[in-house]
């Protein structure tokens, strides 16, 4: 597989009146096209900070990321962000908040709107396309929010803890809901999280970084066949072992 987004001694500096703040330093990693790469690191490491600058919302100070071997400036179609809450506009039909970044970016392409119904049904929610968001469960809101994000037909997926506002049980459905749906639509994921078992059973590779500011201390592929679910791997041998391996290093003075 090619690399298809790689970050090359990438550093960022917050100035503010008083003082520089360096949150990133000389990060570098690469992701393969089609691969789930998850990012765990100590609280306030900057995680999300470096999710905002593959997105291009936020410029580099020094360094670069590159998308299919082209420097990232600007917010990129290719690369598309899911945040922490599913963020549905509770105005707006599910079927309305799926076509929201069409309208956004201001395409009329039927073909667009067509495929995006075709997410709709392919992944349940053809029945409750015309209802609010307040009358989905978390799950199913949630997996609308993924299909919204699908829509536009983004080669890269970045996701900021995505499943954080949901309770134990419906998080461990969800987590496997979006595995399943990312794999079947062949998309690179990056996923942002606190959460330790999250990574390791979603993950094809695990990179930890250290505390602020943040750059690479440790990368982990893991062992686990591609055709176990998160639910399986949360039942293989080895998955006590990683995470106790991972827990270690979070709490390292790295």
């Amino acid at each position: 597989m090619r690399d298809i987004l790689e970050l090359e001694n990438v550093s960022l500096i917050y100035q503010s009146e008083l003082k520089e703040t360096e949150a990133v330093k000389d990060l570098s990693f690469s992701v393969k096209d089609g691969e789930f790469v998850s990012i765990i690191g100590p609280s306030g490491c900057g995680k999300t900070t470096v999710l905002s600058m593959i997105a291009g919302l936020i410029p580099t100070t020094k360094g670069k990321i590159l998308y299919k071997n082209e420097q990232i400036e600007k917010v990129s179609s290719g690369v598309s962000y899911m945040l922490q809450r599913d963020e549905l506009f509770p105005w707006r039909t599910i079927e309305k908040n799926v076509y929201l970044p069409l309208e956004i970016k201001k395409i009329k392409d039927a073909s667009a709107y067509e495929r995006a119904n075709d997410l709709i049904k392919k992944y349940g929610l053809e029945d409750f396309k015309k209802a609010f968001p307040h009358e989905l469960s978390g799950g199913m809101r949630q997996r609308a929010a993924l299909i919204r994000t699908l829509s536009t037909s983004p080669d890269v997926l970045l996701l900021d803890e995505p499943f954080s506002a949901l309770d134990y049980q419906t998080r461990l459905s969800v987590c496997n809901d979006v595995y399943k749906i990312i794999k079947s639509e062949k998309k690179t994921a990056i996923l942002v999280t606190h959460d330790i078992s999250e990574a390791i059973s979603l993950s094809d590779r695990i990179l930890v970084l250290t505390k602020r500011p943040a750059t690479l201390y440790k990368e982990h592929v893991l062992p686990f066949n591609k055709r176990l679910s998160p639910l399986k791997r949360r039942e293989q041998k080895e998955f006590p072992i990683l995470f106790d391996v991972l827990w270690r290093e979070l709490n390292d003075e790295n």
